[in-house]
């Protein structure tokens, strides 16, 4: 969903998981998604078609040893970064934890301002990564391949480099509309002789390739002055 980062917690506290998705979803940045055992994360994270700019990982789970989750996620190709919590900070679980290839470490009692802190911090290294996966709207977007994949019909959309630039910083923009002075800058560079013509030619052709319908606009919509992008079915003008 364009303007909220959709992120799983695996945890059996079932306290500590409706606090977690209380405080992260405050703000309308986060859509928090959880699961309570080691299976259903699996389900969750590798057999659905739900993709998770970040997980929250508990090590102490019912089932199984969150460590050894995330190592078998990683040997099954998951980058997404994944942020450990546990009830201990002795050097030797640290290490084990990102051995197996956490991201972050965070023990228990944590303050929720820092675990936020930690947990955008490693979405922004991962948005600059080669590993980069996003949802925008019904598409998985890999910013590096340049390509949209739509979940459904397994259609792909190739992007040219400025295409895939205006989506990925609306994507990190979320849910506020980028004006499009502030877009031009971001995409062409502060010191391009180009006008704001040009990427409103940019987002018409884009349009034409990602929109269901391109007369209806409901994905790269247009809003303050400037553009967003949306997961809601609503009409626009054009520019």
């Amino acid at each position: 969903m364009a303007g909220l980062h959709p992120i799983l917690v695996v945890d059996d506290d079932l306290k500590l998981i409706e606090t977690l998705s209380e405080q992260l979803q405050t703000d309308g940045e986060f859509d928090v998604h959880a699961v309570n055992t080691v299976e259903d994360a699996k389900v969750k994270i590798l057999k659905s078609d739900k993709h998770f700019d970040a997980i929250i990982l508990d090590v102490m789970l019912p089932d199984g040893d969150g460590c050894d989750l995330c190592a078998y996620l990683r040997r099954e190709g998951c980058r997404t970064p994944i942020i450990l919590l546990t009830g201990s900070d002795e050097e030797n679980d640290v290490v084990r934890g990102l051995d197996a290839g956490g991201n972050d470490y965070v023990s228990k009692p944590f303050r929720i301002a820092e675990l936020l802190a930690r947990l955008r911090a490693q979405m922004r290294i991962f948005e600059n990564s080669e590993d980069a996966v996003f949802t925008i709207g019904p598409y998985i977007f890999r910013p590096s391949a340049k390509l949209l994949q739509e979940n459904k019909t397994n259609k792909r959309i190739r992007l040219t480099e400025k295409e895939a630039a205006i989506l990925k910083f609306l994507y990190r923009s979320g849910a506020r509309p980028v004006p499009r002075q502030v877009l031009l800058n971001e995409v062409w560079g502060y010191n391009s002789a180009v006008t704001t013509h040009t990427l409103e030619t940019h987002i018409y052709r884009l349009r034409q390739k990602i929109e269901p319908d391109p007369t209806n606009v409901s994905l790269l919509v247009t809003e303050a002055g400037g553009y967003r992008l949306s997961s809601a079915t609503e009409q626009k003008d054009d520019f």
